[in-house]
């Protein structure tokens, strides 16, 4: 019952305030739902789907059983997806060093899914939303299960108010910092001694979007990190360096573009290019999949309520740009 309720009751607390028509008792080993019969029917199906997930060996936590609790209203709505709370919930998609890897959403869930069906997937969503992390996740995973045979990470080297020149050190030092988020989620999901014997082999690879150009790649599985910072060029010649046997998934933030003035977002055009075409696939996710700190979620569809409201006056002159000017991560 304490897996079930939470610690202190905690989880029992977050069902009882989302189902305010519906009076909840436990006692011993049971628990009884009385109230509206629609109410208490989510409330069964919701202790139905957390039993599920608690059996695989999984923990429940405050922020799983709000998901569960969204998806069950989507679904009594109409609005709902054909996949269920513990299906989504229980997807493994990597375990190491103790950890295992899972979407946390359907969003997450489907994007995940669209990454094993599409040659191309498009990952396109706010900060938070486990764009890069699960894209690296299926990367990690398809090296490992021999689907490829190396793995090719990459983004353009462009931030807000810097340009390359204007750093210090080696042209290897200037790069780093712009590859550093690729390297953080690498050493998350392998062992750390065995980067860099993969790295000098060629089995991983992180380097700048320009390092791309002239290249085929074949038998990889190739992510573009920040694609939203890419030219319509760019994004042309990256998409035709796809190889036999390739796997390619670009991610990026629309809302966050760091181009200088005038400069179109690759990755904005590309959405109107390439959309219906067969195999690639566009995974759209939104505020709702942030699965950072719950004030992630707020800020970003405070900044995006902002932007609308003040989007026509700024818009042109920012480049679409959040107003923050920041990267949010």
């Amino acid at each position: 019952m304490v897996t079930v309720l939470g610690s202190g009751d905690s989880l029992l607390r977050v069902i009882e305030k989302a189902f305010p028509a519906a009076d909840i008792h436990v006692r011993g080993n049971e628990i009884s739902a009385v109230g509206e019969a629609h109410e208490v029917a989510l409330v069964q199906r919701l202790f139905d789907e957390m039993m599920l997930v608690l059996r695989t060996g999984q923990p429940m936590t405050e922020d799983a059983v709000e998901r569960s609790i969204a998806m069950l209203r989507a679904s009594e709505n109409g609005e709902g997806p054909e996949e269920t709370p513990a299906q989504v919930l229980t997807q493994n998609i990597l375990s190491s060093r103790g950890r295992t890897i899972r979407p946390k959403t359907l969003n997450q869930k489907r994007y995940v899914d669209a990454i094993d069906k599409h040659t191309i997937v498009f990952g396109i969503g706010p900060a938070g939303t486990g764009k890069t992390y699960l894209a690296m996740a299926k990367a990690v995973q398809a090296l490992q299960s021999k689907q490829v045979n190396r793995i090719i990470l990459t983004r353009p080297a462009v931030e807000a108010g810097e340009r390359l020149g204007f750093l210090p050190g080696t042209l290897y030092e200037k790069i780093d910092p712009y590859l550093r988020p690729l390297y953080d989620a690498l050493h998350d999901m392998l062992d750390p001694d065995s980067i860099p014997r993969l790295m000098a082999a060629g089995t991983i690879e992180v380097a700048p979007l320009a390092y791309m150009r002239g290249r085929t790649l074949n038998d990889a599985f190739i992510i573009l990190d920040e694609a939203q910072n890419t030219s319509p060029e760019q994004m042309k010649m990256f998409l035709t360096r796809l190889g036999f046997d390739s796997k390619i998934v670009i991610t990026g933030d629309v809302t966050q573009v760091d181009l200088p003035n005038g400069t179109k977002s690759g990755l904005r055009q590309v959405q109107d290019i390439l959309e219906g075409l067969e195999d690639v696939h566009f995974s759209r996710l939104t505020s709702h999949d942030v699965v950072r700190h719950k004030l992630v979620g707020r800020i970003v569809d405070a900044y995006e309520k902002y932007d609308s409201k003040h989007g026509t006056e700024n818009g042109a002159h920012q480049g679409g740009r959040s107003k923050s000017g920041h990267k949010g991560k």
